[in-house]
């Protein structure tokens, strides 16, 4: 009976620390950016073309 304790402890504690990371990430603009993305692939890599020829 005592591991379920500890094992749920350290789910609870796990879970805990991927909330805290999610909120940095989302608070420190990591995902602000979402037009960009959408239109990257729209547009030529210049640095490429250079490199080939």
């Amino acid at each position: 009976m005592g591991i379920i304790v500890i094992l749920i402890l350290i789910s609870l504690s796990i879970a805990i620390l991927f909330l805290a990371i999610f909120y940095w990430s989302m608070k420190s603009g990591q995902y602000d950016d979402t037009y960009t993305p959408s239109v990257r692939m729209l547009f030529e890599d210049k640095k490429k073309e250079a490199k080939d020829k």
